[in-house]
């Protein structure tokens, strides 16, 4: 299962990103983190982008709705994001 926390009319949640990935998709839960493969090589933030990307199309939220906490440079990292219930998002990506 996912931990997500929810504050302010927003949810963060941990993301395990594994790149250079025959394709981009949501795998499932790993360890209590949102497993994501991404296509994207992890170089010049194009892995960062191709996340924010992929969680965006799924959740039907705008890419301005995201934002990296931390991990910028890591496979682990910690995702925001504004207008969505930790229900709708365990929803969306069917975990």
């Amino acid at each position: 299962m996912i931990e997500i926390t929810e504050k302010d009319g927003a949810i963060v949640f941990t993301a395990r990103v594994v790149p250079r990935a025959s394709k981009s998709e949501i795998v499932g839960s790993h360890e209590g983190a949102l497993k994501i493969r991404l296509a994207s090589a992890p170089v010049d933030g194009a892995a960062n982008a191709e996340l924010i990307k992929l969680l965006a199309r799924a959740a039907g939220v705008s890419k301005s709705a995201f934002k990296i906490l931390s991990g910028h440079s890591a496979r682990t990292k910690q995702v925001k994001i504004a207008g969505l219930t930790a229900e709708d998002f365990l929803r969306i990506v069917n975990v």
